[in-house]
């Protein structure tokens, strides 16, 4: 008999997702649940959630979820554990979500340090509340609400770039943007996830990890397209890298 090397991770439900076609959010929720399992951190684990695409996931994750209202997933984090310290919180965010409507939340927390973990999907794009221009959206880049494309002449303003916005605070610990647009980079999410997780439980403090990702759906490509158009446009205007990493400067001093 042969041995099982590799099997679904216990943090996600035996059921098919409702993720589009080369989403994701799917890849991403392997990779939380694989890393809580090597942390052993499964029955401490509790989620704040986004809404749209992201609050889907409470009904494939197998640990403990709570739906925040649009955009105040790091306040609800924040009570959640300072409340109960000895949980593991992350949160799970839009672009639309954690940028928009939610970066007073975002940025508070981060500057206060708040011991979570910050798992951001960043697609350029509001995904299942119908397409339209999020303040990650690419110049020129076409949504419901910008059919002629981005342009800041028409006072539709320029992309965010939360890595390097949160950069320019005291607080955070840990900040990496990364993707999943291939094997190496999934492997590379991976580690950065498990970083921040690692570092929530070292008590470090605010760790942000920005995953950009694609959405075929609302981009109006087919999944192999959406990966071109990740590589070519989304990944220059949004550089991978560690934007912050105190545990480094910490090495250093020793």
């Amino acid at each position: 008999m042969m041995e099982k090397v590799y099997a679904r991770t216990k943090g996600i439900q035996d059921k098919v997702s409702g993720f589009c076609p080369g989403c994701m959010h799917g890849t991403v929720h392997k990779l939380i649940g694989e890393v809580a399992e090597e942390l052993d951190i499964m029955d401490r684990l509790v989620r704040a959630e986004g809404v749209g695409c992201c609050g889907l996931g409470q009904s494939y994750v197998s640990y403990d979820t709570a739906l925040a209202p649009h955009g105040r997933a790091c306040a609800m984090a924040t009570g959640m554990k300072r409340s109960n310290p000895d949980s593991i919180i992350y949160t799970y965010q839009g672009d639309g979500d954690l940028a928009s409507i939610g970066i007073a939340e975002t940025m508070h927390a981060a500057n206060r340090n708040e011991n979570i973990s910050v798992i951001f999907i960043n697609n350029g794009i509001y995904g299942m509340t119908g397409g339209q221009m999020a303040p990650t959206t690419l110049l020129g880049m076409k949504s419901t609400t910008t059919p002629e494309g981005r342009d800041p002449q028409k006072g539709q303003g320029y992309p965010m770039h939360m890595c390097e916005i949160l950069n320019q605070l005291v607080g955070p610990y840990y900040l990496e943007r990364t993707t999943c647009i291939d094997p190496a980079h999934v492997r590379k999410t991976k580690a950065a996830i498990k970083k921040a997780f690692q570092n929530q439980i070292d008590g470090k403090g605010f760790s942000m990890v920005e995953i950009v990702t694609s959405c075929p759906t609302n981009w109006g490509l087919s999944p192999l397209k959406a990966l071109d158009f990740l590589q070519n446009d989304m990944l220059k205007e949004y550089p991978l890298g560690v934007y912050r990493d105190r545990s480094r400067e910490e090495k250093e001093a020793e």
